[in-house]
């Protein structure tokens, strides 16, 4: 149904239909999100919800992108406010890659709804790479390891935080015990570590 709306410049659009899209993932799930569900609910013309997404792969990759990079900005404000020790940046870490799974659940529902996509392959490889290198600069000053050593030690780590989060996720450890295992496999990665910044 075609609908007045008011005009939007194009990028306050595409904000304003990825947070349409979003309300209708929390409260319909993946299977409620189409290019014609988010143009009735947003008030839009289809036209409009296609021009921006093109298909609905598409939306679900660009409202991926979007709940991921909210997540890495939130990990990056809460490391500039942790204490200058290696434990802290460590808890800091593991307390917000498990609040993403507890704040944002519609990542991991956006995620399931694009496995076997292609292109989701290419984000994910993405999204672990930008994960790994905020990481590894939060980590490396206080490590005695090299640089190429904590990068490495970082993908092991969320694969560990991964496979901790399918733990979670299914009721068999809890939150706290979560982020405690996380922070002791982070921490104990950091030889050489000197506890303060220089």
């Amino acid at each position: 149904m075609a609908t007045t709306s008011t005009r939007l410049p194009k990028r306050a659009r595409r904000e304003q239909l990825l947070d349409t899209a979003l309300a209708i993932v929390r409260s319909q799930g993946t299977d409620g999100l189409t290019l014609v569900t988010l143009a009735e609910a947003a008030g839009v013309s289809r036209p409009i919800v296609y021009d921006h997404f093109g298909t609905r792969p598409g939306l679900l990759l660009a409202l991926h992108r979007r709940l991921d990079e909210r997540h890495r900005t939130a990990i990056a404000q809460a490391l500039q406010e942790a204490a200058a020790t290696a434990d802290e940046v460590a808890r800091v870490l593991s307390t917000a890659y498990f609040d993403c799974a507890t704040d944002m659940p519609e990542l991991s529902a956006v995620s399931a709804a694009l496995k076997g996509n292609p292109e989701m392959e290419a984000v994910q490889h993405e999204s672990l790479d930008n994960y790994t290198e905020l990481m590894a600069a939060a980590l490396l000053p206080y490590s005695g390891l090299g640089p190429e050593t904590v990068r490495l030690r970082c993908v092991g780590v969320l694969g560990a935080g991964e496979a901790l989060a399918a733990e979670l996720n299914r009721g068999r450890v809890s939150t706290d015990d979560a982020v405690t295992a996380l922070t002791g496999l982070i921490s104990g990665g950091l030889d050489g570590r000197t506890g303060q910044r220089p």
